[in-house]
């Protein structure tokens, strides 16, 4: 009996489609990225990329999607005891540390999830959490969307980074308190983090002084509704999606909850 021959190429999966660019994407950036590259990154013909993708953006698509699946939900899980505070932290740190692996695709990453099915996980599970924990849904969808603003914002680039380590660029008679900023970009990773980490908790703690100001029953750790905003004064109603039918052209925006 004749042994089956093997195929010539190695066969193409959207797997390894997607983890053959997200490789090109880490290593050299959106630009680098084109189907005529990936084809040759994957030894194939072009139009056969076509086979599992209709265009660049699908691709795109699928590697952001990629990156969004690595970000840790379980904090958000009904069966967690955590308060909600706990687990926004949590999970804003994991959320940063994803981002931070694949930097050139955060760009496509901060612009909402889609129809990414991995984002608008990350997106259901938020918004689910805060909404269990008593938020009203409009507040809930305004606290995905700050976290997305704020997380997806310190990784767009390094401020410790922004600075050159050549101390003559800083002048004392023109730049007095910058004597020291030519080393802020040898201590990149601990000044960001730490910058990070503050941002981080002075956005919570404005959150949990909103969440206890309005609760009725403040002793109830994560409880009840706060009594402030009603859901028909939160231009959102129906409850059970973000956003809901709106009754205020002002939360059209609001409709969509972050894509993380």
């Amino acid at each position: 009996m004749c042994a089956m021959a093997r195929p010539r190429k190695p066969l193409l999966s959207r797997d390894r489609i997607v983890e053959t660019a997200g490789a090109l994407v880490d290593a050299e950036g959106l630009a680098a990225l084109s189907t005529r590259r990936l084809a040759a990154e994957l030894g194939v013909s072009g139009p056969s990329l076509y086979n599992h993708f209709r265009t660049k953006d699908e691709i795109l698509d699928a590697v952001a999607d990629a990156v969004s699946a690595k970000i840790d939900l379980s904090m958000f899980a009904e069966t967690d005891g955590r308060d909600w505070r706990t687990a926004l932290h949590d999970w804003a740190v994991s959320y940063r540390a994803a981002l931070a692996d694949h930097p050139h695709i955060v760009p496509v990453l901060a612009q909402g999830p889609g129809r990414r099915p991995a984002g608008l996980r990350v997106a259901d599970a938020v918004f689910g959490a805060m909404v269990r924990a008593g938020w009203p849904p409009a507040q809930a969808t305004s606290i995905g969307a700050l976290m997305r603003y704020f997380v997806t914002g310190s990784a767009l680039g390094s401020f410790a980074r922004g600075f050159v380590d050549d101390e003559t660029a800083y002048d004392p008679a023109d730049y007095p308190h910058l004597g020291q900023a030519h080393l802020l970009a040898e201590h990149r990773q601990k000044v960001d983090e730490r910058a990070f980490e503050t941002g981080l908790r002075a956005l919570l703690d404005g959150l949990l002084i909103q969440y206890e100001s309005s609760a009725p029953d403040s002793s109830v750790p994560g409880g009840s509704v706060p009594g402030g905003v009603s859901v028909s004064e939160g231009s959102v109603s129906g409850g059970s999606v973000p956003g809901g039918s709106t009754s205020d052209s002002s939360a059209s925006d609001s409709s969509a909850p972050a894509e993380r």
